[in-house]
Formats: structure tokens, sequence, C-alpha cells
């Protein structure tokens, strides 16, 4: 028998079911919630079928334990809260999470990760003291690289995220040897792009890349409009930028300093988390130099031009021994190209930011 949530029927599958559910439900709001982790929750009524689905609203709006709660109205009695994150005890822009579970008649939690801030941490133990079955790692590595990936690591070090986004041919040059560089990559890679924007806290690009191409940085849809949901646009470098160019406007965030710190510091003044690093091959190697690029997204075309500038420029790499190791966390066709997810090796993350 198939359950409600698309498991086998079993309890555990249902629960998983339902983590993957809140997962996809955390997505939706990827880009809208920071700096608050973007959770996903799905509430259970007691014979196991969903009652509400919730996800976490942009900043003094609910939480989505809150939200799964409302809509699951008195069916939550008794029922099973199966989040992303370790319910918050602690009074912020709202209230509790717990106190809210706890008054719905919820017997059972799940959560698949332990919350990290110290000021919202004991959600567990507070439903446990209060008789509420609590069970914590539920699909813990999945929901780990999923929205939270950039939430969680602003909490453990107390700056953005940086994923770095390139596009090269498999010669690894991101343009042709005049500077022309559109487009490398196919249609399916570029709407992958704009999308992935929509999500991010912020892009940035350095002054070279701003006055070379004139990009607007914004996230669009493929006829060309833009997305409800958009980047703070960064802009780094000394240099001031063309008066009327695109990125010579008020909402743009001009960093004039070279160093990664202090963008990064600036960045997260503004409460940005989770940050899109797309350009050019100087800045990217100040970011791999200093060790703050957390991820690689690399959309490989399968073309060649033999010259042109490198994707990459000096990234603080002198010899071999020193060669920037990565771990690939998936590889995949987009349209005609390849992605390549990576991300560091620990150890050698770690020795850059020392």
């Amino acid at each position: 028998m198939i359950g409600p949530t698309g498991g086998s029927g079993t309890p555990e599958a249902r629960i998983e079911q339902a983590m993957r559910r809140a997962l996809a439900a955390s997505a939706q709001v990827h880009g809208s919630t920071s700096p608050n982790p973007p959770v996903g929750c799905v509430v259970l009524d007691a014979a196991g079928e969903i009652a509400g689905v919730g996800a976490t609203a942009p900043p003094g709006g609910p939480h989505a334990e809150i939200v799964a709660l409302h809509e699951a109205g008195p069916r939550a009695a008794g029922g099973t809260a199966v989040v992303t994150l370790e319910p918050c005890a602690h009074v912020g822009r709202t209230p509790p999470c717990t106190d809210a579970l706890i008054a719905a008649g919820i017997v059972a939690v799940h959560a698949a990760l332990p919350d990290p801030n110290p000021l919202a941490a004991g959600g567990a133990a507070e439903l446990r003291d209060a008789g509420v079955a609590v069970t914590l790692g539920t699909l813990a590595d999945e929901v780990a690289r999923g929205p939270l990936r950039a939430w969680l690591h602003a909490v453990r070090t107390h700056r953005p995220h940086v994923t770095w986004k390139l596009a090269a041919t498999l010669d690894g040059r991101s343009a042709a040897a005049d500077g022309t560089s559109r487009w490398i990559t196919g249609p399916d890679a570029r709407e992958q792009v704009h999308a992935l924007r929509s999500t991010m806290d912020a892009i940035v690009v350095g002054t070279g890349t701003a006055l070379a191409d004139d990009p607007a940085l914004t996230a669009r849809n493929p006829d060309g409009t833009e997305q409800a949901r958009q980047p703070l646009r960064v802009v780094v470098g000394c240099r001031d930028l063309v008066a009327g160019s695109k990125l010579d406007a008020p909402d743009v965030l001009h960093v004039r300093s070279h160093d990664p710190d202090v963008v990064l510091g600036a960045l997260r003044e503004r409460g940005a988390v989770d940050v899109l690093l797309e350009g050019g091959p100087r800045l990217a190697g100040a970011f791999l130099a200093a060790g703050r690029v957390d991820r690689v997204l690399a959309y490989l075309a399968p073309a060649l031009l033999g010259a042109g500038p490198a994707a990459l420029a000096e990234a603080g790499v002198g010899t071999i021994g020193d060669i920037r190791r990565l771990q690939i966390d998936d590889v995949c066709r987009i349209g005609t190209d390849v992605l390549v997810d990576a991300r560091p090796v620990a150890e050698q993350q770690e020795k850059g930011t020392a």
C-alpha cells in the first residue's frame, strides 16, 4: 500500500517522504528569508496523512512550523511535525515554535538537523520536557546539502557562504582572444544560472567585469523579464563605474576594496548569507587564495578556444604542492553543457582561512 506522503506505508518511509516534502517547501523560499534560515515543515495528522505544509516567511513573518500548523488546524492534535531544522525555543521577532507545537497537541517531532545557533537552540530539550517525542537526524545529510547549506555555514563561520560560478570551454577559457564571451554555454545553462541568481542574497563581480561587459546582474526569466526575487548587486574594486552603465545605480553596492574579507564583512552587515561570485578571473583567484570560496559551480561547454583569458587567474598556487583540490558532489548534463558541482577539500579550506 502506498502511503499518503508517497512512501511504502511504513512509518519510517512516511517520515522520510514528509521530510523531502519539507525540503521542497524550503527550496521554494530559498533567497527570501535571510538572515533567517529557509526552513520547511510538514505536519502529519494522527493517521499519518499530510495536514499542513509550511516554509519560513520573510523576516518578521511566521516560521515554517507556524505556517504548517495553521494549515493543519485541529488536525495537528495527536500528529507529527517533520521539520528540516530543530524548532526554535527563543523569543525573537516571533514567539518560540516549540510553544506553538506543544499548544497544537503535536506528540512527535522529527527534525533533520539540530539548530547550531546558540540563541535559538534547545528546542528539542523543551519539547521532550513537555512529553513530545523528538527524533533528530532524519535525512540529515540530504537536508544539509539543500537550501540550509549557506545558513549553516554562516552560523558556523560568521561569514556568508560563497559560491563561485564560472562558465568555460573544455580548455578552461572564459572568453576568446578578443575578449568576447557571449555565449560560451548554451541556453539551458544560462536559464539555470538565472534561477540560481534568484535564490541568492547577493551577486558579486569585479570592476573589470563591470567595465568590460556592462552586466545587469539581474535574475531574468527566459523571456527577458525580471524575476520577482532579485539579489543585491555588488561591484568590487577601486575603479569608478561608467556613468549611466547598468551597475551605476543607487541600489548597487560598490565595495572599494580587493580584500575578500572586507567584501564579505560589508555583505554580512546587510544580512547576506548566500553569495554568488560571478567574475572575473582575478576576483575569483583572490577569493580562492583567501580560502573564501565554499562551493564551485563550473558550467563546461563542449568547445575549445585555444587562446583567451582563463576562467581563473592567480589563486595563490606557486607549485604543484599548493594545488587547490576539490571534492565533487555532483556532475550532470545541462542541455549541451556539463555542470560540475564541487567544494574545496576541507583541510585546504581551513588552511586558507588561517
